[in-house]
């Protein structure tokens, strides 16, 4: 790996503590020329060349390129898959011809990452070990399909990355290259050196292929513009993206399907790659819908859309889709019902994309029988499904009937589409259950009642004092012990209570008068009017 942009000439290490001394960590050609190695310490290496460069590595920054590196590969194919802390793995299948074969793929797959001061080696092969190999012991290598095990049989035995203890008794036992293995009998190999000798052997040498599991899923629809020359007109780039969106529309419509996640990729000229993600309320196959949310996601970027010097390609993926049918019309022209929750899933939709998904938000309900935990909200678009209501009115969210005759997905669509089910009204004469404000901490008051376990006849609340005349309970809440191990709080007993003025709080006291070890005290939790 060399710098961008450093114009030393002097060898150059990096390297970092291990063990108490400093060792090299990684080195560029010029330093492993002059026979330095890593895990040499850093001492040794100067007594060799005493002119040598140095910094501090750090694998954090490491990490960051090596991820950089694999979006830029994205270009040619989605799935790359990082190999160590060093190398990436691109399954091209299917996609050679449209770079001019594996050769102009290979190059062109370089390019970004010779722009981004890389040094590369590459190899094309069948299996992602056979490339693998090949890249570091026989590099710029294009093995037809066939030919990995012919190709591979020259390699030496480090190239099957065994542990180092491995590679010597192999060494000692006079074994120079996967050659040699190959002629001796697998169950022997097995024995002696382990399953997964024999294991890395076959996959080197093409007998047997695993799929690599890349770095990012693969998108269900995706379409992609590639340019012959670096575009940065963004009105140009937002043209190109339309015609994309039509396109995977297309392809959706064919499935039966409409797009709720959708991710825009812009490849710059010098390996940059910048993202745009979009989700819907609802799925979706309208282009103008689509496109006015880009628009409207882009322009409240953070961080502008800076084309540099150009984009060379860029594309549209639908992440998820939800199957979406054609919805009949009522006599008048109308969808009623359809034409409402499409109302709301478009104000979402605008609210989303200008202040970002964490900040709009819908209530959901928890299954428990704390108040405190009962309720709370979630990101709208969030794929969680509230509990059915309790409490608030006599009668529950109906859920469950929605439920009962369709599909986890189709559950998650109409809460989409703010089908929550139907709030009615309490009976006449029956007060709710739970108040319809919940203080997020109780606030304390001073009660007065005739005996320890009876309602209040009368509290102090802010400085006022309420006379209680109409009261209900005690509704006992004990603490959901089983989930969390830290100390559990007291019991609690709710009472629903009335004051002169008819105002209705709801009140609770903590801890039992039997329980010697601490007063109870009274807090007020809710206001019910």
């Amino acid at each position: 790996m060399n710098p961008a942009g450093r114009r030393d000439e002097r060898p150059f290490v990096l390297v970092e503590k291990d063990r108490g001394a400093l060792r090299i960590a990684a080195l560029d050609g010029t330093a492993a020329g002059m026979g330095l190695r890593i895990g040499m310490a850093l001492t040794e290496a100067r007594a060799l060349v005493p002119d040598i460069a140095t910094a501090e590595a750090c694998p954090e920054a490491d990490a960051s390129l090596l991820h950089a590196s694999a979006a830029a590969c994205e270009i040619f194919t989605p799935l790359v898959a990082l190999r160590g802390e060093d190398g990436l793995l691109l399954d091209i299948t299917g996609c050679a011809h449209l770079f001019g074969g594996e050769a102009g793929l290979g190059a062109g797959a370089r390019r970004p990452l010779h722009r981004m001061g890389l040094t590369t080696q590459a190899a094309i092969a069948g299996t992602p070990e056979a490339a693998w190999a090949l890249a570091r012991h026989r590099r710029s290598t294009i093995a037809m399909p066939g030919e990995e095990e012919t190709l591979a049989r020259a390699l030496p035995i480090t190239a099957l990355d065994q542990e180092s203890g491995t590679t010597l008794a192999l060494s000692r036992a006079g074994f120079r290259t996967l050659g040699d293995l190959a002629d001796r009998p697998s169950p022997l190999l097995s024995a002696r050196f382990g399953e997964g000798l024999v294991a890395a052997l076959r996959r080197i040498l093409g007998r047997e292929d695993i799929r690599i599991t890349p770095l990012r899923a693969p998108p269900e629809v995706m379409a992609e513009k590639h340019f012959p020359e670096p575009l940065s007109a963004m009105e140009s780039l937002l043209g190109a993206l339309e015609k994309l969106a039509g396109d995977i529309m297309a392809m959706l419509e064919k499935r039966g399907a409409g797009g709720c996640a959708f991710e825009a990729s812009f490849f710059r000229a010098d390996g940059m790659v910048r993202r745009i993600t979009l989700e819907t309320a609802q799925g979706t196959r309208e282009v103008p819908r689509l496109m006015r949310l880009i628009r409207l996601r882009i322009e409240v970027l953070a961080d502008p859309l800076d084309p540099g010097f150009g984009f060379d390609a860029i594309r549209l993926a639908v992440t998820r889709s939800e199957p979406l049918h054609a919805a009949q019309q009522t006599l008048a022209g109308g969808q009623d019902a359809q034409d409402e929750a499409r109302s709301v899933a478009d104000l979402v939709d605008r609210l989303v994309a200008r202040f970002g998904r964490g900040c709009v938000r819908r209530f959901v309900a928890a299954d428990t029988h704390d108040p405190v935990l009962a309720g709370g909200t979630v990101p709208y678009l969030s794929d969680v499904i509230s509990a059915p209501w309790h409490g608030a009115f006599s009668s529950e969210v109906d859920i469950g009937s929605r439920e009962e005759n369709a599909t986890k997905q189709k559950g998650r669509e109409n809460f989409r589409s703010h089908q929550i089910g139907n709030f009615s009204a309490p009976e006449p004469g029956h007060p709710p259950l739970r108040p319809i404000t919940l203080f997020t901490h109780p606030q304390w008051i001073e009660v007065m009642a005739e005996v320890p376990d009876s309602p209040p006849l009368r509290f102090r609340w802010r400085h006022v004092l309420h006379q209680v005349t109409r009261a209900e309970g005690p509704e006992r809440i004990a603490p959901e012990w089983w989930r969390d191990a830290s100390p559990a709080p007291a019991t609690r007993d709710y009472y629903r209570v009335e004051d002169a003025n008819g105002h209705r709080f709801w009140i609770f006291r903590e801890g039992l008068y039997e329980d010697s070890n601490a007063r109870p005290r009274w807090f007020l939790h809710g206001l019910f009017a």
